[in-house]
């Protein structure tokens, strides 16, 4: 039997700091990798569909996306806040991406005019975000956040994503099902027993999905048109290249050459920046929480953004059709496989740069079933809903002042999105703005964590009657600091190769 360990937790395994064997750390990354797989091929089959790619070259822009991603995890692992979270595609940059489409269209473009031109504005409007972040502007309002800031926002990240979840789901429910079960088991009850779905689950829940439909497809018990059925997937794997170096090719499509759309499309995509960024902020507390680390500071929040900008830049010229940002799905992922090992997540991120060169095996991975995606979602993005709201532990709950921002905060988020959304035209504010502008403000407003953080933050920060303490910031003033991160990484260094930590709660397991 495994010896016990000195230290004790109620969550992670694998700590921020701990190094697990290299070996292992490839496949614990791998596995947080698999749980942002549907969002990464999802966002440039829409690009791609809008601007009419052809098949072949779609294949190329997949496995851009791909190496655009671990290229910016990693940036953010040596440049960035260098918290254990993946960096990938980004559905905010998706309206702004539809309207410079419809300009190309509108001047008779082609699909390499359109990429040529989502990918320098994506590219001139990151220097916005490297501004921001670098400069340390966005990490001073850090000051200003507390835990009823960051409930309600960290909440929302999880809430508003409950279209891509059961929905997804319902395209083939005895898969998906099937696949929801096998999380919630292997995760929760067999990972109490058995060592391999103590640190794979994730990876176990999706391989049970996929062979479910691949059993059902081979069999014809799923029939053609159905959202689980591989057929076409096969096809794909099969005409797929053994090797191929166009995804890490800078340009690949040409050099922008419209300067008009360029201009129109960089200030367009300030919006979705904003909103980005507003995401990200959260999603480092989050991260910082599963990982039972201190909060981040303002110079990790600063340089974790910068981090980011850097990363749209690259995946502009690398022409990925989208930009980067933090990826909630890992966030779940770290609370499902107690996995926030640095080098877990640069281990993964090595296995993104590789996978594009490997066509068939980039084609194999693009082929899982969107009923499987749908399930994870469920328990990943349900998970980060419980970690937004385990933030309010240190607010006092009794005091009808937090609980009337806390409740307009979250209402309001998902609210106010489904108003703008189902009637723009009409709403008195938005038609006061034009432009720019009136896109800054429609995409805030349709973004939902942007509508509860800023209330949160303006509330939380002007209405009178409750003491800091109560506000739960002495608790973010006494943990959110250079030298409790300090405390942490020395205790972090002392773990030995391959050292692990003793879960409160579970049996002891084979090494």
């Amino acid at each position: 039997m495994a010896n016990e360990q000195q230290k004790t937790t109620g969550w992670v395994l694998y700590p921020i700091g701990s190094k697990p064997r290299w070996g292992l750390a490839f496949f614990l990354g791998f596995q947080h990798y698999l749980t942002m797989f549907g969002a990464t091929v999802s966002i440039p089959l829409i690009v791609g569909g809008a601007l009419g790619f052809p098949p072949d070259q779609l294949a190329i822009l997949i496995s851009t996306v791909f190496f655009a991603s671990g290229i910016a995890t990693l940036l953010q692992q040596f440049i960035g806040n260098k918290l254990p979270i993946v960096q990938g595609g980004s559905f905010s940059f998706l309206g702004p991406t539809f309207a410079i489409i419809g300009m190309v269209q509108a001047q008779g473009g082609n699909w390499q005019v359109g990429i040529q031109a989502i990918a320098a504005s994506i590219m001139f409007a990151s220097v916005f975000e490297i501004i921001l972040g670098y400069s340390g502007a966005m990490g001073k309002i850090k000051r200003f956040i507390g835990p009823l800031v960051v409930a309600p926002t960290i909440t929302m990240i999880g809430l508003a994503l409950f279209e891509t979840g059961a929905p997804m789901m319902s395209g083939n429910w005895i898969v998906s099902l099937i696949t929801l079960v096998a999380l919630i088991f292997y995760s929760q009850v067999f990972s109490r027993r058995l060592r391999w779905f103590l640190l794979f689950p994730v990876i176990s829940a999706i391989a049970t999905g996929w062979i479910v439909a691949v059993i059902g497809t081979l069999a014809g018990w799923i029939p053609a048109g159905n959202a689980a059925n591989l057929s076409v997937a096969f096809k794909q794997i099969a005409v797929a290249p053994w090797f191929t170096l166009r995804p890490l090719i800078p340009f690949k499509w040409g050099f922008p050459t419209s300067g008009s759309l360029i201009v129109a499309g960089s200030f367009g995509m300030l919006a979705a920046y904003l909103a980005s960024m507003v995401e990200s902020v959260g999603d480092y507390h989050s991260c910082a929480k599963l990982s039972e680390a201190p909060p981040p500071t303002e110079r990790m929040i600063s340089r974790g953004l910068g981090s980011e900008g850097v990363g749209c830049l690259i995946a502009g010229i690398l022409q990925s059709g989208n930009g980067t940002t933090s990826y909630s799905e890992n966030i779940g992922a770290i609370g499902i496989t107690r996995v926030a090992s640095r080098r877990a997540i640069r281990a993964g991120a090595i296995v993104m740069l590789v996978i594009p060169i490997i066509g068939k095996i980039g084609a194999i991975f693009a082929s899982l079933p969107s009923p499987v995606v749908g399930a994870m979602y469920v328990g990943l993005f349900g998970l980060i809903v419980a970690v937004g709201l385990s933030n309010l532990q240190y607010v006092n709950l009794n005091n009808s002042r937090n609980l009337f921002i806390l409740g307009l905060a979250l209402f309001s988020g998902l609210s106010f999105r489904a108003a703008f959304i189902a009637n723009p035209i009409n709403w008195g504010l938005i038609g006061t703005f034009t432009g720019t502008l009136g896109s800054i403000v429609q995409t805030i407003l349709t973004t939902a964590m942007a509508v509860s953080a800023i209330i949160a933050l303006i509330l939380d920060n002007y209405i009178p009657g409750a003491t800091r303490e109560e506000r739960g910031l002495t608790y973010w003033e006494k943990e959110a600091t250079p030298e409790a991160w300090a405390k942490a990484e020395a205790e972090w260094a002392q773990m030995k190769e391959g050292e692990e930590i003793k879960l409160k709660g579970f049996e002891l397991v084979q090494k």
